[in-house]
């Protein structure tokens, strides 16, 4: 049974965004959020121990102080967005 989703206190900038991306793909804005969300969830997929064994190393970290410095590089750039 379909489920109904709300989504509260978005910004206006981002609402403005969402509005104009519907608009060029000549959706409602209902129409643009379902296919964000259909294509995010189809797309979703989980790396095998071993693909994320071959990830790590190939960032060829050697210390737990460059492991930690790549992980706070990375949070600090998803901060960012």
């Amino acid at each position: 049974m379909p489920v109904n989703l709300s989504v509260k206190n978005v910004p206006d900038e981002i609402a403005e965004k969402l509005r104009r991306r519907a608009e060029r793909h000549h959706r409602s804005l209902q129409g643009e959020l379902m296919s964000i969300l259909e294509k995010s969830v189809n797309e979703e997929r989980y790396l095998s121990p071993s693909e994320l064994l071959e990830k790590v190393r190939a960032f060829d970290l050697r210390t737990p102080d460059e492991a930690a410095g790549f992980v706070r590089k990375d949070r600090d750039e998803d901060l960012r967005r």
